[in-house]
């Protein structure tokens, strides 16, 4: 077998171990936070952060969520890098964007965070200041889910199938995931294009 026979086996793997009801408790978070008016803050660092920008449009255009990522401003995230560290960022950026209860913190991260382990703790305090307001929270995450899923609503743990692969593995099915969850008719109020256009 080959590396790309292997890899792609392994993503075999993950689909049919996924925790589907995981994920139908996502949708249903979300829409509860979608009735009752609330936003969605999508936060992740690295490759994780591209798929926060990309999830952010998705969740606009066809399920009309009210969505951010902070890692989409890249002046005030280098801003306060610099004049306030590197793991307060996320949580200033909620503040000053008046996150509450009707909100949802919707995490993609490889670990999931941990301030033991100093691990993205970026993420970490920006959930320990959603549970002081009484956000929601959930996540795509991968090994066991670290913080974020100790303290999520609804959460969903890519299964690890072979632990030299757990980042492109988990950063990949994030996507995965969430076009699953725009896609599902629970949420989707608009058609993507490709779907509506005529052969």
């Amino acid at each position: 077998m080959n590396y790309a026979e292997s890899h792609l086996k392994e993503a075999i793997e993950i689909i049919n171990q996924i925790d589907t009801d995981s994920i139908e408790k996502v949708v249903n978070l979300l829409q509860t936070v979608k009735a009752t008016g609330g936003r969605i803050f999508f936060l992740g660092v690295g490759g994780s952060a591209g798929n926060c920008s990309h999830a952010v449009n998705d969740f606009r255009k066809i399920v009309e969520i009210e969505s951010y990522a902070p890692t989409d401003n890249v002046s005030e995230l280098t801003a306060r890098t610099n004049d306030e560290g590197w793991p307060t960022v996320f949580e200033s950026w909620l503040k000053i964007s008046k996150l509450n209860s009707k909100d949802l913190i919707f995490i993609f991260s490889v670990g999931g965070g941990s301030l033991e382990k100093n691990i993205s703790p970026n993420l970490v305090l920006a959930l320990q200041y959603a549970k002081e307001v009484g956000s929601k929270i959930t996540g795509v995450v991968g090994r066991d889910g670290g913080y974020t899923a100790q303290v999520a609503d609804a959460c969903v743990i890519i299964p690890t199938v072979n632990p030299e692969n757990i980042t492109p593995h988990t950063e990949a099915f994030q996507a995965v995931v969430w076009h699953l969850i725009v896609s599902h008719p629970k949420l989707k109020v608009n058609q993507t294009k490709w779907e509506s256009s005529k052969k």
